[in-house]
């Protein structure tokens, strides 16, 4: 679960790390009132959406030559002009892709001035097992091209969990920034606290960009993006508070109701697999045979006949899938409770794309039945590449 940059730091706020004051604003008045709480004489206008890439996007319904989504603004009329353009306007970024965000909220925030800008995130290093910290000099750039031109410029370094912070760590820090005397100190004290952040809220990624030097040698947190474990949500009912559900795919948002691992891609063959493994085995057969995957989505081990039919449904609400391939091993999950489902599903929207199914497992000789008998056109396979082989051929026959 991601949140929004004000969620973030009045988040990080809490466990003591510094951030410029700011204020939320959903309309163009709210937004001026916000400026009007702040010390001035320089203000922040920035479009929140779930994105990065937000001062170098570019609004659809604007002219070319417009501003992006970070404005400076330095009286209250300028607040209100950047506040017009950006509310209700779609912001196309790097990471949004050419569909954009409606941008439906503002972050009004008091100026600060700059001396030097620097990279810091926290984030799960899956190879350990630890929270790991990337610290790097380059702040305010992607940091994927810091990666790839300067990787010498990008210092990480794992938290043993038995331990947790030490002051080492937070040495480490300073160093790799270059920061020395009290500023040094800021940063292992602003590290701490990030870390604890990162262990307080479940977090997934903690990342801070820019983390900046003022001019009177303070370290503040200018931007902020945070993630959550979606698992651990069941702990935090005041961060649930904080989704946006309104920057999430409908369909992602729909399959989530149900439990459903569901993301949505790009090609027009639509996936039903019970098992992470086995679904991306599926996604690269189909690449293989010539066509695209329309999705991820795993069902489950544990799935029932409704949870089956929700999955069934959200693969048919996306106008792109021109047939659906359902791969499921019975083990835990049944292969007729699976074609229960298939068949309600199919029967309920009105099934007009080819869909091939391959079922092994539990009950498969039932759950065979079941499709051979519901009347509908299903094609049946034998195996993952026997299935392959037909989605493709039927989708193009029927193209």
């Amino acid at each position: 679960m991601n949140i929004h940059e004000y969620q973030a730091k009045e988040l990080l706020a809490k466990f003591g790390v510094p951030v410029p004051a700011g204020f939320a604003a959903m309309s163009v008045e709210e937004a001026v009132e916000a400026s009007k709480k702040l010390p001035g004489p320089l203000y922040v206008v920035k479009a929140q959406i779930h994105a990065g890439g937000r001062g170098k996007g570019k609004f659809k319904e604007l002219p070319a030559e417009a501003k992006g989504g970070v404005r400076l603004a330095k009286t209250e009329d300028e607040v209100r002009h950047a506040s017009t353009e950006m509310l209700g306007n779609t912001l196309v970024t790097i990471q949004t892709g050419a569909a954009g965000k409606q941008v439906n909220r503002l972050y009004v925030t008091d100026g600060v001035d700059i001396a030097k800008e620097f990279y810091l995130a926290l984030l799960v290093d899956r190879a350990t097992g630890r929270v790991a910290f990337v610290v790097s000099t380059e702040g305010g750039m992607d940091i994927e091209t810091v990666a790839h031109d300067t990787p010498e410029k990008i210092h990480t370094f794992d938290v043993d969990p038995a331990t947790g912070f030490m002051p080492h760590h937070g040495r480490a820090v300073a160093k790799a920034l270059g920061l020395e005397g009290d500023l040094a100190k800021q940063a292992q004290s602003l590290a701490g606290k990030v870390y604890n952040a990162f262990l307080g809220t479940d977090a997934s990624q903690i990342e801070i960009n820019p983390l900046a030097v003022t001019e009177d040698n303070k370290l503040m947190v200018l931007d902020a993006k945070v993630g959550f474990d979606s698992n651990a949500m069941y702990r935090h009912k005041d961060l649930m508070e904080l989704r946006d559900e309104t920057e999430e795919d409908p369909m992602e948002l729909e399959a989530s109701k149900y439990d459903l691992a569901y993301i949505k891609l790009d090609g027009d063959i639509g996936c039903m697999v019970n098992g992470a493994g086995l679904a991306m085995a599926t996604m690269d057969i189909i690449k293989l045979n010539g066509m695209f995957p329309a999705n991820f989505l795993d069902v489950g081990g544990g799935a029932n006949k409704e949870k089956v039919t929700a999955a069934f449904k959200i693969i048919l609400s996306d106008p792109a899938v021109k047939g659906i391939l359902v791969n499921i091993f019975g083990g835990i999950m049944r292969c007729d409770i699976i074609a229960e489902g298939i068949v309600a599903a199919a029967k309920e929207v009105n099934l007009s794309v080819p869909l091939v199914v391959r079922l092994e497992g539990t009950n498969v000789q039932q759950g065979k039945d079941i499709l051979a008998n519901s009347g509908l056109p299903i094609v049946a396979a034998n195996d993952l590449g026997d299935a392959a082989q037909k989605i493709v051929a039927e989708v193009k026959n029927a193209a």
